[in-house]
């Protein structure tokens, strides 16, 4: 059997170039997608807080319901924000409280993350919405509304 010439050899495998073409394309594709998904993933993390804010508020209101104030009223009815009872409750990485000291008509709802840079959702008693400490490049603070994820603006 003849030996093959060198024109004529059959070479297997990817050259040097074909396999830094993948690698490119790779890291472009993964330089998009890495902050889409911390962003996908920081706005599953913020529903838990807005949710919990929300599930505090309908419970403080179903206090004031019974007891026409916020305060805490007797020993029998222990408000949501009462200062003998637990007032942090955790959600998720969000810590929600009463701020302050809930008076017959008024209180605030927070809900803070200090593992996502201090950010903060309150509600007050007339439904009123703000957020502060917003993550890097989601935008400004808003105090009329709760920002859920980048881009969005205040009303």
């Amino acid at each position: 059997m003849p030996r093959p010439t060198p024109s004529t050899q059959r070479f297997s495998g990817f050259t040097l170039i074909e396999v830094m073409i993948v690698v490119a394309i790779v890291a472009i594709l993964t330089a998009v997608a890495l902050p889409s998904y911390r962003d996908y993933v920081l706005r599953g993390q913020i529903v838990e807080g807005t949710n919990a804010l929300a599930a505090m508020q309908a419970n403080t209101e179903r206090y004031f319901q019974d007891n026409r104030t916020y305060a805490a009223v007797g020993s029998t009815a222990t408000p949501p924000c009462s200062a003998g009872a637990d007032t942090t409750r955790t959600f998720g990485k969000f810590l929600v409280s009463c701020s302050g000291t809930p008076t017959a008509t008024t209180y605030t709802l927070q809900a803070v993350a200090s593992s996502l840079g201090n950010l903060t959702y309150t509600v007050k008693q007339d439904g009123s919405r703000s957020t502060s400490s917003l993550p890097s490049g989601w935008g400004a603070n808003c105090g009329t509304a709760w920002i859920v994820k980048r881009g969005q603006t205040c009303p």
